[in-house]
């Protein structure tokens, strides 16, 4: 699977792929409230800002899919349109993350799932930690926090 660094100009198509994502996926698991209160965070100002700006990530096939880190030991995003998913968009930018988590000489990478990406990490060996509660536009939400211990390559 191709996959390329993202730069500074892909961010409003980081938002595009974020908001199909949860519009198109997001109903089997989620209310419609929740799924347009979390919809929503890809156009608010501030949100997703940050982490576009200052996180290192993929984009994957022809812009099917992205995953960054932000700070470089959390996996801050991961979406995948929902005309591109189940077919290894995830699992290619996964492999990516920790390989660069490996290169810069982690141990061990964190994150906070959704329902719908936890059974992905859970298959490349993420472990649950804890689930818990937030609110996003005042909206309740479950999540889970995540750790996937990396194993140094031999030398």
């Amino acid at each position: 699977m191709a996959l390329r660094p993202i730069h500074s100009g892909d961010h409003l198509l980081l938002r595009e792929i974020y908001a199909d994502a949860i519009e198109t996926q997001a109903a089997l698991l989620y209310t419609p409230e929740q799924v347009r209160a979390w919809a929503a965070l890809a156009w608010l100002p501030g949100v997703l800002d940050r982490t576009l700006r200052q996180g290192h990530g993929w984009i994957s096939g022809t812009d099917a899919a992205f995953a960054i880190r932000d700070p470089r030991d959390r996996l801050s995003l991961l979406y995948c349109r929902g005309r591109e998913a189940r077919r290894g968009h995830g699992s290619a930018l996964l492999a990516q993350i920790e390989d660069d988590a490996r290169a810069d000489g982690l141990e061990r990478l964190r994150t906070e799932a959704s329902q719908l990406s936890r059974p992905l990490l859970e298959r490349r060996g993420w472990l649950v930690l804890a689930s818990e509660s937030i609110t996003i536009g005042g909206v309740p939400f479950e999540r889970y926090r995540m750790e996937r211990l990396l194993r140094q390559p031999r030398s």
